[in-house]
């Protein structure tokens, strides 16, 4: 158990390592942050912010003389930087091993294919097709790369065999998984936690709605069957177990014809559970620190009857800073702004969380509330 006053570290300051390490501080740890971004958000919310990159020596060594742990915030953290810190003897979390398996789609459909896990049908492409070569999955389909690919990026659509090649190329002529698209009744996650002792718990599931790639709308309880609801949770508990995962892991899912089919595992709290900021009993973050540190995790109860989640992309600020004042004046919502200098378009500069009596209602607010954001103040 790693206890208050400890040094907390974060390898990446996004949004996510923003709202761990502001638990980690509410909670009495020292926090570290290494990121190369001088305005990354977590920066400004930590003790001590490291502004170099992630495989930067001096960097890595001042975190392994300083920190008691390290965990991350995004799946992509340099194997070099995880194994240099366990081998001075730092606490890492989530495992490099279990991190391996998924930030690499090839390694993770095999993982989950091992374990009997239903996944859409998918084949490896690691060098260009042959013109002639057949489509090796039903169309249409998507071509993935195999690492680094997030929010719609990295991805290109195929229809036909003749398709392959070009996106293969275009994605930049790296390893990658094309799977078939399957039709979609509906797309939700769990997020689960699971503390080095074997100890697991995961929050209600949600149901989940993406626009061109980007979650959009997070709604919970999941508008799904109760039976197809303690299936999510039951697949997502023996995921975690298999991976001996510790902290808090997202399992994205794809209901298709009535089954579950996992499309990707996110090693780090995730989107689709910042409703937990506003209506869980322990929030994931909370969730976060507690697993890794190997603190007794904390109930995840749900403390409305139900919410809804919209994310704020930078294409709201095109007319400059929107007003807050409609969704501010709701009694009901949450408003959370990361701290991010910028706006772009598709850009996460934020989310909107409404708190409602069933899903139905909390959707239906929150992106009504959302769409009184389209003029700005200039």
């Amino acid at each position: 158990m790693i206890v208050p006053p400890a040094t907390l570290g974060m390898l990446g300051g996004g949004q996510l390592g923003r709202y761990a390490l502001i638990s980690a501080r509410l909670a009495g740890y020292r926090t570290i942050v290494l990121d190369p971004d001088p305005a990354a958000p977590a920066g400004a919310v930590a003790d001590e912010h490291l502004v170099a990159p992630f495989d930067d020596p001096a960097a890595v060594a001042t975190m392994a003389a300083r920190c008691a742990l390290v965990t991350t915030e995004f799946e992509n953290p340099p194997a070099s930087t995880l194994d240099r810190l366990a081998a001075a003897g730092v606490v890492v979390a989530p495992p490099p091993a279990a991190v391996a398996v998924c930030q690499d789609r090839i390694a993770e459909k095999a993982f989950l294919t091992s374990l009997g896990v239903l996944v859409a049908s998918y084949a490896v492409v690691v060098a260009e097709p042959a013109d002639d070569a057949p489509l090796p999955v039903a169309s249409p389909a998507i071509l993935k790369t195999a690492r680094c690919g997030y929010d719609g990026k990295g991805q290109r659509a195929v229809e036909r065999a003749a398709d392959v090649a070009p996106a293969w190329r275009d994605l930049g002529s790296v390893p990658c998984v094309l799977e078939q698209r399957v039709a979609l009744d509906v797309e939700v996650s769990v997020v689960v936690a699971r503390s080095a002792d074997g100890r697991a718990a995961s929050f209600a599931v949600a149901e989940n709605h993406h626009v061109d790639g980007i979650l959009d709308l997070t709604v919970v309880p999941a508008r799904v069957v109760p039976a197809l609801a303690d299936q999510a949770v039951e697949l997502a508990t023996r995921v975690v177990e298999a991976l001996e995962y510790v902290g808090v892991l997202a399992v994205e899912m794809f209901v298709s014809d009535g089954e579950l089919l996992v499309n990707e595992l996110a090693p780090r709290p995730h989107n689709s559970g910042h409703w937990t900021l506003d209506a869980a009993t322990t929030s994931q973050f909370d969730q976060q620190v507690r697993a890794v540190c190997g603190l007794a995790l904390g109930p995840t109860a749900m403390t409305a009857p139900a919410a809804a989640m919209v994310n704020l992309l930078g294409d709201r600020w095109r007319s400059g800073e929107p007003d807050w004042t409609v969704p501010l004046a709701d009694p009901h919502a949450r408003l959370h702004l990361y701290g991010k200098a910028e706006a772009r378009p598709g850009r996460k500069m934020g989310h909107l969380t409404v708190l409602a009596d069933d899903p139905d209602d909390a959707a239906r607010r929150a992106l009504e509330l959302r769409d009184a954001l389209v003029a700005g103040t200039g």
